[in-house]
């Protein structure tokens, strides 16, 4: 099962390059030292060089070899900014607004991204999920076929066999109230993302009801949701709707759903509402003794994610690890 030396592995054999938007921060530093002291993932500092080296000497983190670019010394400012206007050019945006919007480092950093300069993103750590996911949005973009950014967390714990047990769970932290077409999407991303972290998906679309056991317009979208996610992907085992106990728990299922591959042995949630689903990790995390590693954003060109703004150096150093992995 998953351990973050199977994501390393996978990097060694293809380095890629990351950019962190807050390059000052003394987490960033402390996770882009240990970076730098490895051969598999290169950072590039955002940020004023003289400022990045002044924290990262008070901070004690030696940050040699850094890659730090000072958006206001970027060699390739016009072309950056030319690029941009073509990609917001429904918006009318014109090359001043594009250089003032340029000038914030969660913009910027993206626009790096999306000129082949890095691999992947991270940021967030003194800003919002939203600043993070909206220049995202509007300059990465969705991959085709897909119509909405998602996320997922994967949470992972020790068992007493020795393996991790690990266990996805989407989507905890975007989409607010899906549709059934967007949790069709959700459970697709969330599904292929698992597998990247060594599950192999068995897909539990969650409610209140176990196959028709209670009633509503919520029941019915998990429902009609599972079976349209089963009509695109047929050789993905899914099943709903499913109360969280028949999911996991095969004593409950042989006796509400005993012809049922998945119940009992569900590995991979989908939530119907960001509530359920914030709620369901965290207690997962807090109670249950997972690691729980994300938002991982899914569903973008390239890999973009978003850090806490409680986060810690280790932290920063995990998901830097998951989100070059994704590329």
């Amino acid at each position: 099962m998953f351990g973050f030396g199977q994501l390393i592995d996978i990097l060694k054999k293809n380095p890629k390059k990351i950019v962190f938007t807050e390059g000052s921060d003394p987490r960033i530093l402390e996770a882009a030292s240990r970076l730098l002291a490895s051969s598999f993932l290169s950072p590039i500092l955002v940020g004023n060089e003289d400022d990045i080296q002044k924290a990262a000497e008070e901070s004690g983190f030696n940050i040699r070899g850094a890659h730090i670019v000072d958006p206001d010394k970027y060699d390739r400012f016009d072309e950056m900014v030319e690029l941009f206007c073509e990609l917001r050019k429904s918006k009318g945006v014109t090359p001043e607004q594009a250089k003032k919007t340029l000038a914030q480092a969660n913009y910027f950093g993206t626009m790096l991204v999306k000129m082949g300069e890095a691999d992947a993103l991270l940021g967030g750590a003194t800003y919002s999920t939203a600043d993070t996911v909206r220049p995202a949005l509007q300059l990465i973009r969705t991959k085709p076929g897909n119509s909405i950014v998602s996320s997922c967390f994967i949470l992972v714990r020790p068992s007493a066999t020795g393996d991790n047990e690990v266990l996805a769970m989407g989507d905890c932290a975007i989409n607010i109230k899906p549709t059934e077409d967007e949790l069709v999407e959700i459970a697709l991303e969330t599904s292929k993302c698992a597998k990247i972290f060594g599950i192999d998906p068995k897909v539990a679309f969650l409610s209140y009801s176990t196959l028709g056991s209670g009633a509503g317009e919520d029941v019915d979208k998990m429902r009609n949701a599972a079976a349209k996610t089963k009509a695109k992907a047929p050789d993905l085992p899914i099943e709903g709707e499913l109360q969280f106990d028949a999911a996991v728990s095969p004593r409950v299922a042989r006796t509400k759903c005993p012809d049922s591959e998945v119940a009992g042995h569900a590995n991979t949630f989908i939530f119907p509402d960001i509530n359920a689903g914030n709620i369901g990790y965290k207690i997962a995390q807090r109670m249950g003794n997972f690691e729980a590693y994300g938002p991982i954003l899914l569903g973008l060109n390239a890999p973009i994610n978003d850090l806490s703004r409680g986060c810690n150096a280790a932290e920063v150093y995990s998901m830097a690890i998951i989100t070059a992995a994704l590329a």
